[in-house]
C-alpha cells in the first residue's frame, strides 16, 4: 500500500516537472527594452469628501511638470512629516506621509498630493512651506 502512494505521487511529480520542462524549454528571446520591471501601483487615498469637488476648480494636471510637482511634494512632505511627529500639532496632521523621492509615482498621484497640499492649506488657514505658497 505505501509503495502504491509512493509510486503515484513519483509519477504525479514526474509528469509536473514533464509539463513545466515542456512549457520552459521553447525558444525564448528577450529583449532589453520590453522588459517591464517595475510592475507596483501606487494609489493615494484621500479622506476628506469636499477634495474632489475642489480639485476640479483647479488647474490642469499638464498645467505644471511633473519634476515640478515632485520638487514640491518633496518640500510638503517633509513639512508635513514636521508637524505630524510634533507634540502640538492640533490634530490637524493624522497620518505620517511615506514619500519616497526615488520612487516614480506618476503624474496622477504628484498633481492630486500636491493638491492635496494646497487643498489642506486653505481650508485649515495654514501655510506647510515658510515663505507662502
Amino acid at each position: 500500500m505505501k509503495k502504491s502512494v509512493f509510486i503515484t505521487l513519483a509519477f504525479l511529480l514526474l509528469v509536473q516537472f514533464n509539463g513545466y520542462s515542456q512549457k520552459t524549454g521553447g525558444r525564448t528571446t528577450v529583449k532589453n527594452d520590453t522588459i517591464s520591471v517595475d510592475s507596483l501601483e501606487y494609489r493615494l487615498i484621500i479622506d476628506d469628501p469636499g477634495f474632489e469637488t475642489w480639485l476640479a476648480t483647479q488647474l490642469p494636471e499638464s498645467y505644471y511638470s511633473k519634476d515640478y510637482y515632485e520638487a514640491k511634494n518633496r518640500l510638503y512632505v517633509q513639512a508635513w512629516n514636521i508637524n505630524y511627529q510634533s507634540m502640538n500639532n492640533n490634530g490637524l496632521y493624522n497620518s505620517y506621509i511615506d514619500y519616497n523621492p526615488n520612487i516614480d509615482y506618476g503624474l496622477d498621484l504628484n498633481y492630486k498630493l500636491y493638491y492635496y497640499f494646497k487643498y489642506f492649506e486653505r481650508m485649515n488657514h495654514v501655510s506647510l512651506l515658510s515663505g507662502g505658497r
